[in-house]
Formats: structure tokens, C-alpha cells, sequence
């Protein structure tokens, strides 16, 4: 973690190449993709019967691969445009970048280049797929591809005019949800749409407690995100609206009987969810005592969507 990095750093030690890389992929985030992928793949066999192991390997390997490749690439532009480039202080080691970039650890140069490669991987990964599946699979992937690279990039940049958690919203619920259920079923259905909401809330929650902790930096430098927009206060009630909304889907589908009533395994993670919250409204002007908060929302994410995968597999079991 970049906080971790600049510690050691600080006491003369030079971290290894790897590890600085480790750093650079920020793997942390990486499941926020990888989750959402699998529970696609298990409703596809819990409920309709159809999964193909080579393909969902796939899948799983081009959501990881494309994941980091955003995450780097978004590293890359936001140092360029001078956001994250504080030194010398001490910093949420959930935000603000890895810190690869503004330590002095690699250069530019060689983040883009990594990212571009993981790009390609992701690319022909969807290629393939597209021709042993379906042409759907070519769209998914350039929402994705498209949503990913000018999050930070020129000239569009959406993600610096309050358009990014909307974006993440639907990227990391809908797209790759739905896209990893297409490719098992070759179909489009309202169970796995509905419950792709469910991690598309939790991300836009993610997202948006990561944007208080820069909160200043982002308004010097011209991010602005929906917290650089609305404050950092009303931020605090964009979080719990992600939040309630993601718990209210789960309710409001269960109790409707479009999804399995399996799903309210989720709601296990409420505890968790407030205790983020309580975290965040009494230090959310406090960069460094709001971090559990934001280690508490990872959790969340993996924990509910671990609760949905099982709740699903279970399911497919007994019937």
C-alpha cells in the first residue's frame, strides 16, 4: 500500500521491483471486478444449467487483467494532470493513487506501457470470445474498454466532470455481471441485471468515500468528481445512499421473487456497512481516521458478494 511504500522509503530501504509493481496493480481493488464476473457465471449455472469452465476462466482472467490495466492507467493520468502528487505527508493508503508515480518508483513511461499490454491481453481474451460466443461479447467490452481508459484520458476525461461513479455504477454491476452471463447462456435476462445492481451501489459507495480523503487535492487540481462538486458533508450521504440502495435491491428482489430468495444472504454485511458509516461521519474531514472506513467498504463489497455467490451455488446444489 502506498503508505506502507513511503515508509520504507523514509528509513533508506529500496523496495524491490515487484513489490513496487504489487503497489502499481493496487491487487486491493482488483476483486471488485473479479466478483461481479463470478456471480454472473453462477447464476448462469444455478439457475439456467449452462456454464463452461474454459470460458469462465477466460472471463475471469480478462476482467483481472483489464482491472489492473485501468488501475495503472488511471494512475498515469491523474499524476500527468498533477492530481496525486503529494509527498512528504502522511496519507490514506486507500486513495490518492498507489503512489508509485509521485514516490519517484517507476516512470510514467513504464506504467502506461504495462497498461497498455494488459489492454491487449483483455482485448484478445474478447476477441476470442466474441468468436466462439457471440458478438454481444465485442459490446460489453468496449462499454468497458471505452469506460475505463478515458475515465482520466484526454480529451474526454469524464471522470473529472462528476460523470466517474455513475460510469463505475454501471461498469463493475451491468457490464461485467451481465457480460459474464452472456457468455454462459448467450442471453440476456432480469435476474442477473437485477442483482448486478447490487455491486454497481457498493462500488459507486466505494468510490465516492475513496474521493473524500482528496477532496482538497482534487478541487486544486480540476477533478471534479461528484465530491469536489457537492463537499465533502454531502459526500458522506452520497456513500449511504450507494449503500441503501445496494441493501434495498436485494430486499426489493427478493421479496418481488425476481431473484433467489438466497440473496438475502447479503444482508449479513449490514453491521459492517453501518460501522463504515459511523467511521466516516464522525472523521470525514480526517484523511488518516477515516481509513478504516474505507478498508470497511472493501470488505463490504467482497463479503456481500461472497454472501450472493454462495447463496446461488447452495441453491444449485439442492435443486
Amino acid at each position: 500500500m502506498p503508505l506502507k511504500m513511503n515508509l520504507v522509503r523514509e528509513k533508506g530501504q529500496h523496495p524491490g521491483i515487484m513489490s513496487i509493481w504489487i503497489q502499481a496493480f493496487r491487487l486491493h481493488f482488483v476483486p471488485t471486478s473479479i466478483l461481479p464476473a463470478l456471480l454472473g457465471s453462477i447464476i448462469a449455472w444455478s439457475r439456467f444449467r449452462e456454464f463452461n469452465f474454459w470460458y469462465f476462466s477466460l472471463v475471469i482472467v480478462g476482467v483481472t487483467v483489464h482491472h489492473i490495466g485501468l488501475n495503472m492507467i488511471d494512475d498515469v493520468f491523474d499524476y500527468l494532470h498533477a492530481v496525486d502528487r503529494l509527498q512528504g505527508e502522511e496519507k490514506n493508503p486507500y486513495t490518492g493513487g498507489s503512489g508509485v508515480l509521485a514516490g519517484g518508483l517507476l516512470a510514467a513511461r513504464h506504467v502506461l506501457s504495462a497498461a497498455i499490454f494488459c489492454y491487449l491481453i483483455g482485448i484478445v481474451i474478447a476477441i476470442y470470445l466474441t468468436m466462439v460466443v457471440g458478438w454481444p461479447v465485442l459490446i460489453f467490452t468496449a462499454i468497458g474498454v471505452f469506460s475505463s481508459v478515458f475515465y482520466t484520458m484526454p480529451p474526454i476525461r469524464y471522470g473529472y466532470r462528476g460523470f466517474g461513479e455513475l460510469s463505475l455504477l454501471i461498469n463493475f454491476g451491468p457490464v461485467i455481471c451481465l457480460g459474464a452471463f452472456y457468455v454462459q447462456t448467450r442471453s440476456i435476462a432480469w435476474e442477473p441485471f437485477i442483482l448486478s445492481l447490487v455491486p454497481g451501489f457498493l462500488m459507486w459507495s466505494m468510490i465516492v468515500i475513496n474521493e473524500i480523503p482528496d477532496y482538497e487535492e482534487d478541487c486544486q487540481s480540476g477533478k471534479l468528481n461528484l465530491v469536489a462538486r457537492v463537499g465533502r458533508k454531502r459526500g458522506v450521504l452520497l456513500y449511504v445512499a450507494g449503500l441503501t440502495c445496494a441493501y434495498g435491491t436485494m430486499l426489493l428482489s427478493a421479496y418481488f421473487r425476481v431473484t433467489s430468495f438466497s440473496i438475502l444472504l447479503g444482508l449479513l454485511t449490514v453491521p459492517i456497512a453501518y460501522g463504515s458509516f459511523r467511521i466516516l461521519k464522525d472523521h470525514y474531514r480526517d484523511k488518516i481516521k477515516m481509513a478504516p472506513a474505507n478498508l470497511a467498504i472493501i470488505k463490504v463489497h467482497a463479503l456481500t458478494m461472497i454472501c450472493l455467490i454462495a447463496g446461488y451455488l447452495a441453491e444449485g446444489v439442492m435443486s
